[in-house]
């Protein structure tokens, strides 16, 4: 589990989104994962520490974020920018200044409370779209206390919750957040163990137990199957997924 007596580490607070459960929807991102899959869709949030991250493609050399560095830890080359990690204090200054965002910051820590400030700010488009709160990752529920707070107070203010898993948790934790979440958008990756191993670093037996228990407990769930040429689109994976969530 990952947890912090301060709150949660957020990598991304999306608005305005209509892919990840119902009506618009603010989707916010908890950093770290259990799974290190090779197709990752936010590469950015499987670490659960927070990093500096660096696209030499957006970079046009101008060395601003060299100058303003207060621990003298970038040089500009030839290559693009390079950082000597001993001096670097990840404190985001040449991120803020980067005009092309060539440097980014990923994870800012975040309390209860700064969370439900900015939900607020979205509240009238969730009651106009049936939306509401989704919260995902990484893994949001390795940060099982924080998630838990946000989702009680979620509910106590009326206000629609989704949780998008990858599955891989204690059950027990998985079925006290079942309390207090509206809907599930759950990951089935694929359906043979060695193959999810190869492709995740993780067998599946956890998360396929999972799944069952928290459908025997009624909880309301959407199964999504991300689906990757060449690795789990063959009829065999598809015919067995169907199968099991049958």
């Amino acid at each position: 589990m990952i947890e912090s007596k301060e709150g949660g580490l957020v990598f991304d607070i999306k608005r305005y989104a209509i892919h990840d459960g119902p009506g618009i929807r603010m989707v916010i991102f908890l950093k770290g994962c259990n799974l290190n899959c090779a197709r990752c869709h936010n590469p950015e949030g499987i670490s659960a520490d927070q990093e500096r991250m660096y696209a030499p493609a957006r970079c046009i050399g101008c060395g601003t974020c060299v100058s303003a560095c207060p621990n003298v830890a970038l040089t500009l080359t030839v290559e693009g920018i390079v950082t000597d990690t001993t001096l670097c204090q990840l404190c985001g200054t040449c991120a803020a200044v980067c005009p092309t965002k060539a440097i980014e910051m990923s994870g800012t820590l975040y309390s209860v409370e700064e969370i439900l400030v900015e939900i607020e700010k979205e509240r009238i488009f969730f009651e106009q779209s049936g939306g509401g709160v989704t919260f995902s990752g990484g893994e949001p529920m390795l940060h099982t206390d924080f998630l838990v707070r946000l989702l009680d107070e979620c509910r106590e203010q009326g206000i629609h919750t989704a949780v998008d898993t990858a599955g891989l948790v204690n059950t027990d934790i998985l079925l006290e957040v079942a309390k207090r979440t509206d809907l599930f958008l759950y990951d089935l990756k694929m359906m043979d163990s060695d193959r999810h191993r190869q492709w995740t670093g993780v067998p599946n037996g956890k998360i396929l137990e999972n799944l069952r228990v928290l459908a025997e407990s009624g909880a309301s769930i959407n199964i999504r199957i991300p689906l990757i040429g060449g690795v789990n689109d063959d009829e065999r994976n598809i015919t067995e997924a169907a199968r099991f969530i049958a």
